[in-house]
C-alpha cells in the first residue's frame, strides 16, 4: 500500500509531504483546489509520460517520491531481483526527477531506472481508474490474468504457458536441425575423423608423462650405464678405490683410539660411512645391470612421441589435452546423434504440441465457464451505479495458439441501455469508467493483484441513493485493500476512514492550498460544507454528524489532525 507521497515544485506545488493509512480515505476540496495536482504527481511518479511543464515556474527541477509497503505482492520481489533493483525488505521507493529543459530521471529504490521500470513497479501496486493512465484493468494481460484468478484457473494457465513454450522449443531445434542438416553432416564428419584420429593414439596425461620419462632414459641409456659404472670404480677399484682407502684409515685409527679412547667417535663415524658407500657401491652394481641399451625401444618411443607431438599440431592443444579434445569430440557426436533423427524430432514436437493444446483447452473450458459469471456479476453491480440498463462481457474470441492460451480475453461495456457493447478500453467517459471499474473491483475483490486503488470521477453524474451506494462500495474495498478516492459528494465522504481536505487561502500575498487530515468538528464542517454550499446552517451541520455517525468509516485506522501541508494552487 501508499505509505507516503512527497512532492516539491511540481506545477504549483512548492512542498508537500503527505503521510496515508491502510482503508478507504477521500480527497475532497473545491473545484481548481489543487486535488488534481495530487493525482498528477502520483500518476508521474507511476512512469506517465513528463513534459518540462510540469516543473514549477521559477524552480530547476519537479520530484515526486512515493513510499510503498510492499507485504506480498505476487511477483514484485522476483521482478526486482531480475532488474537488479530490490531494496529493503517489505518497501520499495519510487522517484521522478523532472529538469527544467524536461529531462526525466527515474529511481527505483534509489537505482537509476526507466521510466518504463516505474510504470512497471507501479501496477503490482497501484491501480488507478477513472484516467486511462496506469489504468491496469485496461490491458489485456491484466483482463486475462483476473478471468483467470476468478475461474481459479491461475496455476493452470501458468501450466499452459511453460507447455507452450516447450513445444516451441521442440519445434525450433527441429527446424534447426531441417535447416542446417547440411552443415550437421559436416561436422559430424569432422568429428567422426576426430574421434578415430584421437582414439588410435590410445593415449592418457599419465601415459604421456611416463612415455617422456622411458624416452628419456632410452636416448641416454649408454650415457646412464657408463656413468653408473665409472662411479662404481671410484668407490671398489683396485687398491685405489675409496672403500680401500676407508678399510686402511679404519685400521690406523682404531689403533689409535685403543690408546686415546676420545678416538672412538670419529671411528665410529667412519665405520657408519663406509657401511653407506658400501650400500651405494651395490645399488650402482644394480644399477648397471638393469640399463636397457635397446635401439628397437628407443626407436619406438620416437615415433610414438612424433606422434602425439603431430596430433596435438594438427588439433591445435597441448598434448596432455588430447585426453580432453577426444572427450569433447565424443560428446559432440553424442548431441549431433540426438539431432540426426528427423523422425524422432517431429515426434518429439508432436508430443510437446499436444500436451500443451491439452491443457490450453482445459483452459478455455474454465475460461468459457467463468466468463457468463463474471459478466453477469459485474452487469449486477452495474445497476446500483447508476449505470441502468447497463451491460458487461467477458469477450473470448479464438485465436491462434499462444502462451496465454488458445483465445483472446477483452473486457466489454455497454455503459446503458440502448447502447452496443464496446471494449472497455474505448468506454469514452471517466465517470463512467471508473464506476465500471469499481463495479469489476467489487466482483474481483479477492482476486486483483493491486494493493492501493485510486478512483478518480467516480461520483461524476451521480447523487442520491447512487452516491450513498458508491460510497459504501467503497468502504467494503476499503476493509481488503487502501483506497484512495477523490470526491465531491458527501455521501461518499462520510463513509471514509480518512478523509484529507484540499483548500485554497491566501498566504504572503500569494494563493496557497493547504491539505489537512480531518477528524472530530473539522470532518463535520467539510462533510456540511459539501452537503450545503456556501451557507451551512445548524441543520446541515447536524445533518453531516448524523451521516459521519451512520456512516462506516471503519474501513481502516483513522488519524489524529496533523499539521496541514500546503501547496501552490492553480490562480483563480
Amino acid at each position: 500500500m501508499l505509505l507516503s507521497l512527497s512532492i516539491t515544485d511540481f506545477v504549483l506545488v512548492d512542498h508537500l509531504d503527505l503521510e496515508f493509512r491502510p482503508g478507504f480515505a477521500v480527497l475532497t476540496g473545491e473545484t481548481g483546489a489543487g486535488k488534481s495536482i495530487l493525482l498528477g504527481a502520483l500518476a508521474l511518479v507511476l512512469g506517465e509520460r513528463a513534459d518540462a511543464g510540469v516543473v514549477r515556474e521559477g524552480a530547476e527541477r519537479a520530484e515526486v517520491a512515493a513510499e510503498f509497503a510492499t507485504g506480498e505482492v505476487p511477483g514484485l520481489a522476483a521482478w526486482l531481483e531480475e532488474y537488479e533493483l530490490a531494496g529493503d525488505d517489505g518497501v520499495l521507493l519510487l522517484r521522478r526527477v523532472v529538469e527544467g529543459g524536461g529531462r526525466s530521471r527515474a529511481f527505483v529504490n534509489g537505482r537509476p531506472a526507466t521510466a518504463q521500470q516505474l510504470k512497471e513497479a507501479g501496477e503490482f501496486l497501484v491501480d488507478i481508474h477513472g484516467q486511462h493512465a496506469h489504468y491496469s484493468l485496461l490491458k489485456a494481460a491484466e483482463q486475462r490474468r483476473l478471468l483467470d484468478a476468478y475461474a481459479g484457473c491461475a496455476d493452470l494457465a501458468a501450466a499452459t504457458a511453460e507447455r507452450h513454450r516447450l513445444w516451441r522449443a521442440a519445434g525450433a531445434r527441429r527446424e534447426a536441425a531441417e535447416r542446417q542438416a547440411g552443415e550437421l553432416d559436416a561436422e559430424r564428419e569432422r568429428l567422426a575423423w576426430t574421434e578415430r584420429e584421437l582414439a588410435s593414439l590410445a593415449f592418457t596425461a599419465e601415459g604421456w608423462q611416463s612415455l617422456q620419462e622411458d624416452h628419456r632414459r632410452l636416448a641416454h641409456a649408454a650415457d646412464l650405464l657408463a656413468g653408473a659404472r665409472a662411479a662404481g670404480e671410484v668407490l671398489d677399484g683396485d687398491d685405489t678405490g675409496l672403500l680401500d682407502r676407508l678399510r686402511a684409515l679404519r685400521h690406523q685409527l682404531a689403533d689409535l683410539a685403543g690408546i686415546d679412547p676420545a678416538l672412538a667417535g670419529p671411528l665410529a663415524l667412519l665405520e657408519s660411512a663406509g657401511e653407506a658407500l658400501h650400500e651405494a657401491e651395490r645399488e650402482l652394481a644394480r644399477y648397471a645391470e638393469r640399463v636397457d641399451l635397446d635401439p628397437e625401444a628407443l626407436n619406438e618411443a620416437d615415433l610414438r612421441l612424433a606422434a602425439i607431438q603431430s596430433a596435438a599440431r594438427k588439433f591445435r592443444v597441448k598434448p596432455e589435452e588430447i585426453p580432453e579434445h577426444l572427450a569433447a569430440a565424443r560428446a559432440r557426436l553424442a548431441e549431433l546423434g540426438a539431432v540426426a533423427d528427423p523422425a524422432a524430432l517431429a515426434r518429439a514436437e508432436a508430443e510437446a504440441e499436444a500436451a500443451y493444446r491439452k491443457d490450453a483447452e482445459a483452459l478455455s473450458r474454465q475460461r468459457g465457464k467463468a466468463a457468463g459469471k463474471l459478466a453477469k456479476a459485474v452487469t449486477a453491480a452495474m445497476q446500483q451505479l447508476a449505470m441502468p440498463g447497463g451491460r458487461f462481457a467477458v469477450e473470448l474470441a479464438a485465436g491462434e495458439p499462444a502462451a496465454h492460451g488458445l483465445e483472446d480475453v477483452e473486457f466489454q461495456v455497454a455503459p446503458h441501455a440502448g447502447q452496443s457493447l464496446k471494449p472497455l478500453a474505448k468506454t469514452a467517459s471517466g465517470g463512467e469508467l471508473s464506476r465500471v471499474g469499481l463495479a469489476l473491483q467489487t466482483v474481483l475483490s479477492g482476486v486483483s493483484g493491486a494493493a492501493t486503488l485510486v478512483f478518480d470521477e467516480v461520483d461524476a453524474g451521480i447523487g442520491g441513493g447512487v452516491a450513498e451506494i458508491v460510497g459504501r462500495l467503497l468502504a467494503d474495498l476499503g476493509r481488503s485493500r487502501q483506497v484512495l478516492c477523490v470526491t465531491h459528494l458527501a455521501q461518499v465522504a462520510a463513509r471514509a476512514a480518512n478523509h484529507y481536505r484540499v483548500s485554497k487561502s491566501a498566504h504572503d500575498g500569494r494563493a496557497v492550498s493547504r491539505v489537512e487530515l480531518l477528524d472530530g468538528e473539522t470532518r463535520v464542517e467539510e462533510v456540511a460544507r459539501m452537503l450545503g454550499g456556501v451557507t451551512i446552517t445548524p441543520a446541515t451541520r447536524a445533518h453531516a454528524a448524523e451521516m459521519l455517525a451512520g456512516g462506516d468509516a471503519t474501513a481502516g485506522t483513522r488519524e489524529k489532525t496533523g499539521n496541514p501541508r500546503r501547496i501552490t494552487p492553480p490562480s483563480g
